[in-house]
């Protein structure tokens, strides 16, 4: 007969018969039957068994929870979809059974772990919704909040594709659409429905109409944007959160690069072995920034067709190729700038780390000295301008430098995170905590001193709490008052 542990794994992985189910059994992750023989193959760990009530003995594959990173990594690559099972419920408090439920699916298309992620390129989401020779094409990268919908048509689909390399495209069931060897998830054809992706979009963003986001109207544009919604609202809430807008491409406004113009023009791969070192992207990319180095990647995919907005770029890179002091200092100050897209959304994902908030407040301090910068010199213009966009953030910026500690830990719940003095209240639990350690150390002396059990100890577990360790050659001289637990 199964055990009650056995039983909810059964349950929670017939939910999820696509994934590879991590499941949390505390300092670990299992994985059982199929999916342990998978991951011990794919992962090159051992593959062992563990018994599940009597005479039942399946197989299990075992990860440490803290290199779950790495080994997620793995597998996402080798081309598997990963359900994280957690503990909901804390097993010291838990009767019985630990509750526990997946709080995440990872698809390569939402992966937002950062050793798995390339930093100089994005990694989107796409959705493509076909009818009558359109199909309407969305995309999200949700480690940096870019979110796009527009319609195209279908003889550009595989060009559009090629431009956007999505690590994961969303098609309708049963629609025969070909991306090019990506992986593809099929979704009901429902999730694509204009009506119900629209309400779907307005309900996500808390608006009574899409136009402002200039899809209204456009119904396959709405459609896939809808299931780009739908899904992560099933696979990744906290990938859905960190959607910042929502804009529509228009069409005409940059010119569409064909699959083999790509190539012809060694873009961004070059030579007979189609090597990235002898690329145009390669010779030109001097940024000193990932932002930067992901918008370089996307404007050379999509060159300009307007007039006007190619001789403002052009007047722009006139400016700082007329002074090697303004490259110079504006190299300078942008090397000191981390990938705040990435950290913003972060941040509101609510999965941003101290170090994360540091490293925000130090980018956000170079705004006003680029600003300033742009500002500089009478022939200012365009770059002028630009300069005007930047922001002094003075607030955030004050308010990071305000509460967090000089050196802040890597994590929450290390210590030495918020600075002293910045809430009264934790400092006051700090005290108290600093008193309760000083309380147990003076305990374990003065009852060595009154016992005589030089040996004695005050320890501590999840079972008893705080207890007192004494060795069974010291047991006549324990005190009648105190009580044997173990």
């Amino acid at each position: 007969m199964s055990t009650p542990a056995r039983l909810q794994y059964l349950r929670i992985k017939a939910e999820h018969p696509g994934e590879i189910l991590l499941f949390r059994m505390g300092d670990f992750y299992e994985t059982f039957d199929d999916d342990a023989e998978v991951v011990a193959r794919d992962l090159e760990i051992a593959l062992t068994s563990r018994e599940f009530g009597k005479g039942e003995r399946v197989p299990l594959a075992g990860i440490p929870y803290h290199a779950l990173e790495g080994y997620l990594g793995r597998l996402i690559r080798a081309g598997h979809r990963v359900a994280l099972c957690e503990q909901t419920s804390d097993p010291a408090t838990s009767k019985g059974l630990v509750d526990r439920e997946v709080v995440r699916v990872v698809t390569p298309g939402t992966v937002v772990e950062e050793s798995i992620l390339d930093p100089e390129a994005n990694s989107y989401l796409a959705a493509l919704c076909p009818s009558d020779g359109q199909v309407g094409l969305a995309y999200a990268d949700i480690t940096t909040g870019e979110f796009v919908t527009g319609q195209v048509p279908a003889g550009s689909l595989a060009d559009e594709l090629s431009r956007l390399d999505p690590a994961e495209v969303l098609v309708p069931g049963g629609s025969g659409i070909d991306a090019g060897g990506r992986p593809l998830v099929e979704l009901a054809p429902s999730d694509f429905g204009p009506e119900a992706a629209a309400e779907r979009l307005r309900r996500h963003f808390a608006v009574l109409s899409l136009e402002a986001f200039g899809c209204e109207g456009m119904p396959l544009a709405t459609g896939s944007a809808g299931a780009i919604v739908s899904y992560l609202d099933r696979s990744h809430r906290d990938g859905l959160r960190r959607l910042g807008g929502l804009s529509t491409r228009s069409a005409g406004s940059h010119m569409l690069l064909d699959h083999q113009t790509v190539r012809n023009l060694e873009l961004f791969e070059g030579g007979r072995i189609s090597r990235s070192d002898a690329s145009l992207v390669w010779v030109l990319d001097e940024t000193r920034t990932a932002m930067g180095a992901r918008m370089l990647r996307r404007w050379i995919a999509r060159p300009l067709l307007d007039l006007g907005e190619i001789a403002v770029r052009q007047e722009i890179v006139g400016w700082f190729h007329s002074s090697a002091l303004r490259r110079l200092r504006a190299a300078e100050l942008l090397g000191g700038v981390s990938d705040i897209e990435r950290l913003i959304v972060r941040v509101r994902g609510g999965s941003a780390s101290p170090r994360d908030l540091m490293a925000l407040a130090q980018s956000l301090r170079a705004g006003p000295q680029i600003r300033e910068l742009l500002r500089s010199g009478e022939d200012g213009g365009e770059a002028a301008a630009l300069g005007s966009l930047i922001g002094a953030h003075e607030e955030v910026v004050g308010l990071i430098g305000a509460a967090m500690a000089d050196d802040p830990a890597p994590s929450v719940g290390a210590g030495r995170v918020i600075r002293r003095g910045f809430s009264a209240e934790l400092d006051g639990i700090r005290d108290g905590a600093r008193g309760a350690r000083d309380y147990i150390a003076g305990l374990e002396a003065s009852e060595r001193e009154r016992t005589g059990i030089r040996s004695l100890k005050v320890g501590y577990n999840k079972v008893f709490g705080y207890y007192l360790e004494v060795s069974k050659a010291n047991s006549d001289k324990v005190p009648e008052e105190y009580v044997r637990r173990q």
